[in-house]
């Protein structure tokens, strides 16, 4: 039952009538007399579920992101037109149950009755297999979805003007070298080191080699700068 929909996710639900009630919407349920659960109360779970993982998934891709653009990313990711989109991309829209009257004003088309499927059917992942199921499925369904890069323009700027801060100090530039990766092919994480040509070295980590090159050569850079206004204040 719902193979499709379940292979899409990439969850397999242990306890199918949970998949099942996430896609009925109360207008079924009532049509069958009243007494038939239906998915509100899995969507207020999953609702909730879905934002601890986007804002989980955000913090740990954009590390030197200020918490008022993390909060405009997640806004946007959760929002009703996303949900929406994902209730048809995944398919959901074609598995849900709903009553006559909602079918014939084309509730299958309606936003928030998508977006709140969707919710709900991650409320029954989480009722299924707990918050790591649900990270899971989260990652999967968002993972085109995601922003590609922090808009701090702090950040784009580093290495460029290390280099510059290198060449003028020491007349030769910083060298980087990626350290390794771990993680998941979807979420790899990289380590990169920057060795200044006075030979210190620095580490840092990103969610791709460029960007954690940027993240190294900022720690750097706030270093060098540190040294040479307090050189500049003791002369």
């Amino acid at each position: 039952m719902f193979q499709e929909l379940q292979k899409t996710i990439h969850y397999h639900f242990a306890q199918v009538k949970l998949l099942e009630v996430a896609l009925t919407h109360s207008s079924f349920a009532n049509e069958q007399g009243g007494g038939m659960p239906h998915n509100e109360r899995l969507e207020f779970l999953g609702d909730a579920a879905l934002e601890l993982c986007i804002s989980q998934e955000l913090f740990t891709r954009f590390p030197h992101t200020r918490e008022g653009e993390l909060t405009r990313m997640r806004a946007k990711l959760v929002s009703q037109p996303s949900l929406a989109s994902l209730a048809v991309e995944t398919g959901l829209v074609r598995h849900l149950l709903l009553g006559k009257g909602e079918e014939g004003q084309g509730g299958r088309e309606r936003p928030s009755l998508l977006s709140d499927a969707m919710e709900a059917l991650l409320g029954a992942v989480f009722c299924d297999g707990g918050y790591g199921a649900v990270q899971s499925v989260v990652r999967t369904i968002f993972a085109d979805k995601w922003p590609v890069k922090e808009e701090t323009e702090r950040v784009k700027d580093c290495k460029s003007l290390l280099q510059e801060l290198t060449q003028r100090l020491f007349k030769e530039r910083p060298v980087y070298a990626l350290l390794g990766s771990y993680g998941p092919e979807h979420a790899k994480v990289f380590t990169v080191q920057v060795a200044l040509p006075d030979g210190r070295i620095f580490q840092s980590e990103g969610p791709s080699m460029k960007r954690a090159e940027q993240f190294v050569a900022c720690k750097a850079l706030e270093q060098l700068l540190l040294e040479t206004s307090e050189h500049a204040g003791a002369g």
